[in-house]
């Protein structure tokens, strides 16, 4: 697809930055002297490439590098701390790890040096046995690693007449993790055919104009910047404004020095960009669309789009990682109730759908979750998806694959909605536990593991709490040991420790095990919970 893209659009930019921009011509040429590196350095068709990289251009080039030699991208968190890289690696049989050794505070090399002593030479060595080369990105803010393969080094001249092997559209392009609804992280597998596919219906059903410029934050290894950003503008032609981190007035600021004319957001993100447009003096006259989806969003932020930043294309959807990014989308041209009330209508493919799912790549029924019986439309029941946009499952989880599907080959969400007689879903709740902080997915397990961890905390239970800005925030209800005197600080400089950012509780409050509702199982009832931890935040 990039190459056809580079065929027809030589000269045009693909990827803009602050500093430079690179024409689809340059990042095909790019990404044929990575594939020709990644050859020499022993990558076969089928084999797993780990990227731990922010939104650099290089991330770009390796993406289609990876895809040029058959092999298969692991996109990685780039919050993700020690353990959580080490779970990935390991789970994702890699065989190479591309890194940044620095970012945002976060140095990655330190953490290799305890994962894997000696990685520079030795790869992963006992601990990760897979593992046989880990080349460094170097972001420019640590000393060079002496002996580590840097980044540029993996750049080749393909030899005349190189043959890169050919992969079936079928062939798992990527394993994206996500920490799913229960247990540990779990690596989604998605096909060329699926990103291609999604990224086409994503163009068609935002109407996509020609060479469309837009402009994120969002990090391209999840399937919001990837899918609805990196991929879909090689349709048009079109250019992406990958941004290293999200700051509001960079933001607009890059809208203006660019000519953005999308933006892609989550509502946490919107808000702050409503607010710091308020006081700006950018030209933001370019922007024409902006999609906002993710988490919960407040009634006032569909009518400030409009009103601050001067945009009428407004849509907002709903996906997951399973059914590769959204699968629902209001159109651009919906009445302005339907961003109030729906989270968009199931997304049309056109040619790129499955013509026996009415042109869709994604469809979704409303089910039972207790009698499994099939609702009627404006039912509310558990959301289940099936289509060709659908993951065909967890990499090396076959249990976990298993459960994620009905008996009749239907994906269970875990999210609860309705869908009317025009095909729009409505969220109206969820039956898993996990839940979306700025964006971001939050397995509550994973945090009360580690608060768990603490000999002095008996028990530990985190829901979450609606969030203005964020979405939803963690709130971490801890039962202490009889005559522990751990404070709550204490508690959370270890979550902060050991899990990523986002993972981290909002707040965090001591009660008695008598407080904790129940099952008849003994299992919390986190319902309640959330109930009560609404009322203990407004009363502190």
């Amino acid at each position: 697809m990039l190459d056809s893209a580079a065929g027809e659009f030589p000269d045009r930019p693909y990827v803009i930055t602050d500093e430079r921009s690179w024409t689809y011509r340059e990042l095909a040429d790019w990404s044929l002297r990575l594939a020709a590196g990644l050859i020499s350095a022993g990558v076969r068709p089928g084999d797993h490439v780990a990227l731990l990289m922010a939104n650099y251009p290089e991330f770009v080039a390796l993406k289609f590098a990876i895809s040029r030699v058959g092999a298969v991208a692991v996109p990685i968190n780039i919050l993700n701390r020690q353990a959580e890289l080490g779970y990935v690696l390991a789970q994702s049989d890699a065989v190479m790890l591309v890194t940044m050794d620095c970012f945002r505070g976060l140095d990655t090399l330190a953490m290799l040096d305890q994962l894997m002593p000696g990685w520079e030479q030795h790869g992963g060595g006992q601990a990760f046995p897979k593992l046989r080369t880990v080349v460094v990105f170097p972001t420019g803010s640590e000393p060079a690693r002496a002996q580590a393969t840097p980044l540029a080094a993996l750049e080749h001249r393909a030899p005349e007449g190189l043959a890169f092997p050919s992969s079936s559209p079928d062939a798992v392009a990527d394993i994206i993790y996500t920490s799913g609804t229960t247990g540990a992280p779990k690596g989604v597998m998605l096909s060329h055919d699926q990103v291609l596919r999604t990224a086409f219906a994503s163009a068609l059903s935002r109407a996509f104009e020609d060479a469309r410029r837009i402009v994120f934050a969002l990090p391209m290894y999840h399937v919001y910047g990837y899918g609805e950003g990196m991929l879909p503008v090689l349709f048009v032609g079109g250019a992406i404004v990958p941004r290293l981190r999200f700051e509001a007035a960079d933001l607009l600021q890059a809208i203006a020095l660019h000519r953005v004319t999308d933006a892609l957001l989550v509502p946490t993100m919107t808000l702050a960009v409503i607010d710091a447009a308020r006081d700006a003096a950018c030209d933001l006259s370019s922007l024409t669309s902006v999609l906002s989806s993710g988490t919960r969003a407040p009634e006032r932020i569909w009518r400030e789009i409009g009103s601050v930043l001067g945009v009428a294309e407004i849509t907002t959807g709903y996906g997951m990682t399973e059914v590769t990014a959204s699968s629902t989308v209001t159109r651009p041209d919906d009445p302005f109730e339907r961003l109030l009330e729906t989270n968009g209508r199931l997304r049309d493919a056109g040619v790129a759908g499955d013509p026996a799912l009415g042109g869709q790549l994604v469809a979704y029924r409303v089910v039972d979750p207790d009698s499994e019986a099939v609702l009627p439309a404006g039912a509310v029941g558990e959301l289940r998806a099936k289509g060709p946009g659908v993951t065909r499952g967890y990499y090396n989880k076959p249990a976990e694959t298993a459960a994620a599907f009905d008996a009749e080959g239907w994906f269970r969400t875990g999210d609860l909605g309705r869908i009317d007689g025009e095909g729009y879903l409505t969220l109206a709740g969820r039956l898993k536990e996990s839940y979306r902080c700025g964006g971001e997915q939050v397995l509550p397990s994973e945090v009360e593991d580690v608060l768990t961890s603490h000999p002095d905390v008996m028990q530990a239970h985190v829901v979450p709490l609606a969030d203005e800005r964020m979405g939803e925030v963690g709130v971490a209800l801890v039962v202490p040991c009889d005559g522990a005197e751990i404070t709550s600080e204490a508690l959370l400089a270890l979550v902060r420790e050991r899990l990523a950012r986002f993972k981290v509780p909002r707040h965090l409050f001591f009660v008695k095990a008598t407080d904790i509702p129940t099952t008849a199982s003994g299992r919390a009832r986190k319902f309640m919970l959330a109930e009560a931890v609404a009322r203990m935040v407004e009363a502190a």
